[in-house]
């Protein structure tokens, strides 16, 4: 019995022995693997980073998907107790930049809707429709022709407008020519002295046309799985500075797996006359005699948006 229980015990400490060896060495295997494929990562890296500094065209895009709905019923801590409400927002943010050594050729777009609704069951005057609340069209084509590795002589044509209500009143169209600076692959800076400003209206508006100058920033990149982009576009009148505007957007999108993950977007805007014309509209609802909104009386509010949601890329 004895000589039994000594071999198994003898057994016993092979197999232990045995299982810590494979352990160690399965550990020694799957660090030497994770070292090959860090190598062989940086190089895949390298690589790309050499593709993508080849001449030639480079095409991209990405948005965000965002919406929410609810409903209440007996809800008295409300004003609207029995009501439904519901908002949806989508956005698209594409580019298609032609590079060569001598010249480029950039051109990008985007677009920014929502849609909210608000029904109040217990007022029958109330609409069920859906109602606009963010519409947003920006179309842009840069082409330069380059006096060196960061600098460009360039003309820009720039058109704004919404396409859900009232397209092309306002709509706005630059065109310019100037100078382009490019410190990085990702970095666009547009300065040109000699812009116009058409301002495109329907009736007899406060919308002017001018000419002026124009600065546009744009920068673009994507770090893993994260792509970001943001805009700012100023347009400043030679003429008055009612006449002068800015729009600044920006937009993530964080992919969680095969293009899809989370986005956001928000975006910053001032604009005089679109203040004024507003201004306008409400006096006329609601007149009040001697109240008759101006350039100089209009408070130019900053305007603002923003969206959460789902995000795609391809």
């Amino acid at each position: 019995m004895k000589k039994l229980l000594t071999l198994l015990l003898f057994i016993f400490i092979g197999f232990a022995t045995n299982a810590q060896q494979t352990e160690k060495e399965l550990k020694k295997d799957l660090k030497e693997k994770k070292a090959i494929i860090s190598k062989l990562q940086g190089e895949a890296k390298s690589i790309q980073k050499k593709l993508d500094a080849l001449p030639g065209w480079r095409k991209g895009a990405f948005g965000t998907v965002g919406g929410n709905i609810s409903g209440f019923n007996n809800w008295f801590a409300r004003n609207a107790p029995n009501s439904s409400a519901a908002n949806i927002g989508i956005t698209v943010n594409g580019f298609a930049n032609l590079i060569e050594e001598d010249f480029f050729w950039r051109n990008s777009a985007t677009v920014n809707l929502a849609w909210v609704k608000l029904d109040d069951k217990d007022d029958p005057t109330d609409s069920s429709d859906f109602e606009t609340a963010t519409d947003v069209f920006n179309i842009s084509s840069l082409y330069g022709r380059r006096l060196s590795k960061t600098w460009a002589l360039s003309a820009l044509a720039e058109y704004r407008t919404t396409i859900i209500d009232n397209f092309n009143d306002p709509g706005y169209l630059d065109f310019g020519a100037g100078a382009t600076w490019t410190p990085t692959e990702n970095l666009v800076v547009v300065i040109h002295p000699g812009n116009y400003n058409f301002v495109f209206s329907s009736g007899d508006t406060v919308f002017e046309s001018s000419l002026g100058a124009k600065i546009v920033a744009d920068y673009t990149k994507k770090y893993g799985d994260l792509s970001v982009k943001s805009n700012l576009s100023l347009f400043q009148s030679y003429k008055t500075s009612d006449l002068s505007n800015w729009t600044w957007t920006n937009s993530f999108g964080y992919t969680l797996y095969k293009g899809i993950g989370l986005g956001f977007e928000f975006g910053l805007r001032k604009n005089k006359q679109e203040a004024l014309s507003n201004a306008i509209e409400e006096n006329a609802a609601l007149p009040i005699p001697g109240t008759t909104p101006t350039f100089d009386t209009v408070d130019n509010k900053l305007q603002s948006y923003w969206l959460f949601g789902m995000s795609y890329a391809f």
